[in-house]
């Protein structure tokens, strides 16, 4: 490992996981620093401005401080995480312990090809960016063909064209029963109903409709939640 890897943290932080299978689980979030996307929904724009404040920490630094925590599951997010440079280096490190749970949130536009094979603890949480992102034509589609049971795939939507799009897409790459497949609606464009409506109209079974659970219980533009 190089002793000169240093990742830009804008937050350490732990609270509870709001979305996806491991809900309502206790975790430990490191928010990197930065983003090759600019969706126009993303909640987090703070954190991915050249001037967002940032702590420069070592993968040792980084790995300490989840052990201080006492926490078991682990959250990379960001801003991209796998943007960052040397980000495989702290994966390693972190997937060497055996008793953490590592899941890396990724935005779809990155190749997870390399970041494969890093043992049975680390798992993807791999948004697919849909129209009402205005990035989805950035999306890595071969990333498909990589996801594990372990992982997850995210489509938030925010209109029923989007609900049809992410339709197709789960039928054309066969995802149901290949991974965790979740719904999640754009915070205030779409009500979490017509998607249900849309669910059992095209009998989507094995399909979650997923309610970002800590925006409910805090205020949807708290931080370090």
């Amino acid at each position: 490992m190089s002793t000169q890897a240093i990742y830009d943290v804008v937050e350490i932080f732990t609270s509870i996981n709001g979305e996806g299978p491991l809900v309502g689980q206790l975790a430990v979030f490191i928010r990197m620093k930065g983003c090759n996307l600019s969706c126009s929904y993303c909640d987090t724009k703070w954190a991915n401005e050249t001037d967002a404040p940032a702590r420069e920490m070592t993968a040792n630094q980084i790995y300490q401080t989840i052990l201080e925590s006492g926490i078991k599951n682990v959250t990379l997010t960001g801003g991209e995480p796998l943007y960052r440079p040397f980000i495989k280096e702290l994966l390693k490190l972190l997937a060497s312990d055996s008793s953490l749970h590592i899941e890396i949130e990724t935005n779809g536009s990155i190749n997870l090809e390399p970041f494969c094979n890093l043992g049975t603890s680390v798992s993807f949480t791999m948004d697919y960016k849909l129209s009402c992102s205005n990035m989805e034509q950035k999306m890595c589609l071969n990333n498909f063909s990589i996801l594990e049971p372990k992982d997850t795939v995210k489509f938030v939507v925010g209109s029923l064209a989007d609900c049809q799009k992410a339709f197709e897409i789960i039928q054309s790459y066969q995802l149901e029963g290949r991974c965790h497949i979740y719904l999640s609606p754009v915070f205030g464009m779409i009500e979490p109903s017509q998607i249900v409506e849309f669910m059992k109209q095209n009998k989507m079974n094995g399909i979650n409709l997923q309610i970002q659970m800590h925006k409910v219980i805090w205020d949807p533009e708290e931080r370090g939640v």
